[in-house]
């Protein structure tokens, strides 16, 4: 039994089925598609657009000659002042956007359009100057000076209030310039007064940021006593070098540049470290005091630097009339 159950089960073989043939009627085609369905491929299909043309060596070079004429256009006009401060601002974006916040950029635009309407590429290189090292030296130790609670705010990315407040006496001398105002006599004043002012704000700005940074001591400049570095009115061994050695640096590049000569570069030099002076004394005796809380940083940045600038001019006139 177990025998026969081992045997295999014989099973009829498995036929498939005959395979039949579909005859489809002739006159039936597979596939009919109506005519109101096929498209005119004249009418539906859009045109393609033809490859935009090339510009030639000749027009090319036309358009640099154009654009080079504009940048040094003698004496410098709105277009060019323009023209030049949107090509400086896309190419040095990355910088800006370091050192200023958007609205910062907005400001910085309008006076770097009219610095060189006044006084050309020469003063507009003079303010980048002044910008470079400012910010340079305010991102110096930046964290250490936040932990500190002495940090300019934004991480130093300055706003419109300290753009402003940092160029007032520079735009108007560039206003009085532009303007003509004393004819050509005074010409060079406005020009030294611009120099002067932005010699003061970055001997203040060098000074009062190394000073956060590297000053081991700093004191009060009305009582001469010990305080915390950061305090309104402080000044310190190291930043006061410090920002000395950076209005020397400003006044050189001035001279290099032809705005100004060697005696108004040491004019401006001196007029500088007496505004910072004057300017300290304003920060330890009034500001954040009662009845003189309007008076605020940007505020006392317009001081500073109207003071520098106008020294520099009553200075220079001084020496011509004597």
């Amino acid at each position: 039994m177990a025998y026969t159950l081992l045997l295999p089960l014989s099973r009829p073989p498995l036929s498939a089925p005959p395979l039949r043939r579909l005859s489809v009627p002739n006159s039936l085609p597979l596939f009919s598609v109506p005519k109101t369905l096929v498209l005119n491929p004249r009418s539906r299909v859009p045109r393609m657009l033809s490859p935009p043309r090339a510009f030639s060596f000749q027009e090319l070079a036309g358009l640099q000659n154009s654009l080079l004429d504009l940048l040094r256009a003698s004496p410098p006009t709105w277009k060019s002042a323009i023209a030049s401060n949107l090509l400086i601002f896309l190419v040095g974006s990355p910088i800006l956007v370091s050192g200023l916040s958007t609205s910062g950029i907005g400001a910085a635009f309008l006076l770097g359009a009219l610095t060189w309407r006044a006084f050309g590429w020469p003063g507009f290189l003079l303010v980048a100057a002044y910008f470079v090292v400012g910010t340079v030296a305010t991102k110096l130790k930046i964290t250490q000076k936040e932990a500190l609670g002495v940090a300019e705010k934004r991480r130093g990315r300055r706003g419109p209030g300290s753009v402003i407040g940092s160029s007032a006496a520079g735009c108007v001398c560039a206003f009085l310039s532009i303007c003509g105002i004393g004819g050509r006599s005074f010409a060079g004043l406005w020009q030294l007064g611009f120099v002067a002012s932005f010699c003061t704000k970055l001997s203040d700005t060098v000074s009062s940021e190394i000073g956060k940074a590297y000053g081991k001591t700093a004191y009060l400049v009305t009582t001469f006593k010990v305080v915390p570095r950061g305090t309104e009115g402080a000044v310190s061994v190291e930043g006061t070098i410090a920002g000395f050695l950076a209005s020397i640096l400003l006044a050189s590049i001035g001279y290099f540049l032809r705005e100004i000569d060697v005696p108004q570069a040491a004019i401006c030099v001196l007029a500088s470290q007496i505004a910072n002076f004057g300017e300290s004394l304003i920060g330890a005796a009034l500001q954040d005091k009662e009845g003189f809380r309007w008076l605020n940083n940007d505020a006392v940045n317009v001081i500073n630097i109207s003071i520098g600038s106008i020294l520099a001019v009553l200075m220079q006139q001084f020496m011509l009339q004597s």
